[in-house]
């Protein structure tokens, strides 16, 4: 099982950067940061942006793998991001993973005082979003005409480092949405379904990754050529509150096939408050241990 680590991107780098190169001595296998012009409760406190994030962290480290956790189409167009993301993985070496996913309806939604889409609506601009990014990333000279995108001849020399594209990490948690990352996606992410007790958002998480494997078998899919990411702190009980609940979440979720699973660095407050001490704990006592044992069938 490999296990990441998300980084918010609320720091002045000097205060930042120890993480990121924390993150690496670790042990960790990926590092993310999210990419939203702001986040939920902290939308009113400092926030930087993924991509300069990302590059920043790509200088001061050598192997862990970054990424986007995840990126979306409530601010960004496929053909600027498409640019950003083959700079990312060229600063990087090819260690760049493009996570995306549909987008919610907080701030990034609201701040250009649009109308609110409907999830429908969100699912299909998603949909579009993503095809056009995984073309144009593939093919130089793409073009594409959609409901919500039009790109004519766009060009994307020297492409990414990675080939065809970097792994494309669909975070998805509806029907129509995990259909597309079973026939898509290099990986599925999801964050469950939000309950406020712990039972019932593993049930969730085994539900949805039942319905993954159905949508495999529809799409004549070889399971094994799709990765499975879990957001553990999406689970009402923070994952890093103890050793302990770090290696009954990732236990749970080996149980259940899942091949990556991601946590968040520990915060002073809420969400994600927790001690620095427990992650050191994890990665010296969990961490390799982890890595050494296969996921489950």
């Amino acid at each position: 099982m490999r296990v990441g680590i998300v980084i918010l991107p609320e720091d002045r780098w000097w205060a930042a950067e120890p993480k990121w190169r924390a993150a690496e001595e670790y042990g960790f296998d990926h590092a993310w940061t999210y990419d939203h012009l702001g986040w939920r409760n902290l939308v009113d406190g400092p926030w930087f942006g993924a991509v300069p994030t990302l590059t920043a962290a790509a200088t001061v480290t050598s192997h862990i793998r970054l990424g986007t956790f995840v990126t979306s189409p409530n601010f960004r167009h496929p053909l600027p991001l498409m640019r950003e993301v083959i700079t990312l993985d060229d600063l990087s070496d090819g260690r760049f993973i493009l996570g995306v996913g549909a987008g919610g309806t907080g701030y990034d939604a609201t701040v250009f005082g649009e109308p609110e889409l409907t999830a429908g609506q969100r699912a299909d601009r998603f949909i579009e979003f993503t095809t056009a990014l995984d073309g144009l990333l593939r093919i130089d000279g793409f073009d594409h005409s959609g409901e919500y995108y039009t790109v004519e001849g766009a060009r994307n020399l020297p492409g990414a480092v990675q080939h065809p594209r970097p792994p494309l990490v669909i975070a998805a948690n509806g029907p129509r949405t995990i259909r597309f990352a079973a026939a898509t996606g290099d990986a599925w992410l999801t964050t469950g379904r939000n309950s406020d007790e712990l039972e019932s958002w593993w049930k969730g998480v085994a539900e949805l990754s039942a319905r993954l494997d159905e949508e495999l078998v529809a799409a004549e899919r070889d399971p094994a050529t799709l990765q499975r990411h879990l957001s553990l702190d999406a689970a009402p009980v923070y994952s890093l509150t103890s050793k302990e609940a770090f290696v009954d979440a990732a236990g749970r979720a080996a149980a259940l096939g899942f091949t990556d699973v991601v946590a968040h660095w520990p915060r002073s407050s809420s969400p994600y408050q927790g001690r620095e001490v427990v992650l050191e704990e994890v990665a010296d006592d969990v961490l390799p241990g982890l890595q050494e044992r296969p996921a489950a069938e």
